[in-house]
């Protein structure tokens, strides 16, 4: 079991390990996406209506985020962004515990779910910038796995706080953000590559328009999207679809608790396992596990085979997190990373705007079952897409473009080196 940890974490830089540290803070603090619909409909006394619109305005601040802030990412750099994300995260989660009037909560909801949103293609971005090519499966893995370990962590917390204050739940999940904008400030140095002329001169020619003509690419962002449908659903549609079946939110909570867990505990080892392997059939797999792993919870009829399923959609979580984010990498250029980052991310933001209206349309006119067989068929779309989009892609494209349809200028010998070695520019 050492020898394993110790292969799992060795050879990654210094500087990965603090962006690693300043995300686990950060989801350590985690409490408005928890609390945030018991915030206003026990605290505040909102109807369930309502919290549902807040909650769509805090998505659409993240689907609207999401392209800007991959833009300030290649253009201010990944250490500005960052900074900029999490104080102005901090800043408005602290206000929102503050506001009262149902405007003023609606809009303030909106500012956090930009602000927080913003981070993501910094993150993912700088990541790729400071961790070899070979390592970055793993590297992408271990961070989503300090994601659930701070968010598991922080959901109790968060709950012994919100039994004592909500307003209190805020101002720490403030007071977290704000800490892990130090940790960039003290201890990541900027990691963009470095910008000669021509490199400076290739990305000019990597904008927003070069991204949606991107085919192979953008087919990647719809996948993903479609994946992302599948998985919102854990969160959506499985507790109401319990609720409805007559079982408490003790039973969810225990159903969707397994989810956490294996992600923890399984999270590393599994990393170990497909870190060499084909991301096509990676992806493939993932997609269809997904798919019917939630289509069998139609045939749950008690929280033993609730948590039954979560285990089968839980494994493909594991699996296709970080052959994902890898695979946007590899058909990332080097100097556009914040751009295409910022379009998968919104891919991940329109689906959590789509994935409520969709559960529950299909559980009040058509019932649970057809939410449940609806996601078998995502799946296997999904799956299908990927078997095709990805015939003929390089294994081991490492950086650039690598068989995406984005036409590469021709590289000259100072271009060459900042974009072929970009770890160099690293920590």
């Amino acid at each position: 079991m050492r020898r394993a940890v110790k292969e799992s974490v060795s050879g990654l830089p210094p500087a990965f390990w603090w962006l690693w540290t300043s995300t686990l803070v950060n989801r350590l603090g985690g409490f408005v996406a928890t609390f945030m619909a018991l915030y206003l409909t026990v605290e505040q006394g909102y109807s369930a209506t309502y919290a549902g619109l807040v909650a769509a305005l805090h998505g659409l601040g993240g689907v609207i985020s999401s392209l800007g802030a991959g833009v300030m990412t290649d253009r201010l750099g990944r250490r500005p962004t960052l900074l900029i994300a999490q104080v102005s995260t901090a800043a408005s989660v602290a206000l929102l515990g503050f506001m009262t009037h149902p405007v003023a909560i609606a809009g303030v909801a909106f500012l956090v779910g930009m602000a927080s949103n913003a981070s993501r293609p910094a993150v993912q971005a700088m990541l790729a910038d400071i961790v070899r090519p070979e390592d970055r499966v793993r590297a992408f893995s271990l961070n989503y796995w300090a994601i659930n370990l701070g968010f598991a962590i922080s959901t109790a917390g968060a709950g012994f706080i919100a039994s004592y204050s909500y307003r209190a739940g805020f101002l720490v999940e403030g007071a977290m953000t704000l800490v892990c904008a130090v940790l960039v400030f003290v201890k990541l140095p900027e990691s963009r590559p470095t910008r000669s002329a021509a490199a400076t001169a290739a990305e000019e020619q990597v904008g927003l328009g070069t991204v949606l003509r991107d085919g192979r690419f953008m087919g990647v962002v719809g996948l993903s999207f479609l994946v992302a449908l599948v998985f919102q659903q854990g969160a959506l549609g499985l507790p109401v679809a319990m609720g409805e079946a007559g079982f408490s939110p003790s039973d969810y909570g225990l159903a969707i608790a397994v989810n956490g867990v294996m992600i923890v505990v399984l999270q590393i080892p599994v990393t170990r396992f497909i870190e060499h392997r084909d991301p096509q059939r990676l992806l493939v797999l993932s997609s269809l596990v997904a798919g019917y792993g939630f289509g069998l919870t139609a045939f749950a009829g008690s929280v033993g085979v609730f948590a039954l399923t979560v285990m089968v959609w839980t494994l493909a979580e594991i699996i296709n997190a970080p052959t994902q984010t890898g695979l946007v990498v590899q058909l990332s250029p080097t100097h556009g990373r914040g751009r295409y980052q910022g379009m998968y991310t919104m891919s991940w933001a329109v689906a959590g705007l789509v994935a409520p209206l969709m559960s529950g349309f299909l559980i009040d006119r058509l019932g649970a079952e057809w939410l449940w067989g609806g996601c078998a068929l995502v799946g296997t779309v999904a799956a299908l897409g990927y078997w095709g989009l990805m015939r003929g892609l390089p294994a081991g494209g490492e950086d650039g473009v690598a068989g995406s349809d984005v036409p590469a200028p021709a590289p000259t010998a100072a271009q060459g080196a900042a974009s072929a070695e970009p770890e160099a520019a690293a920590p």
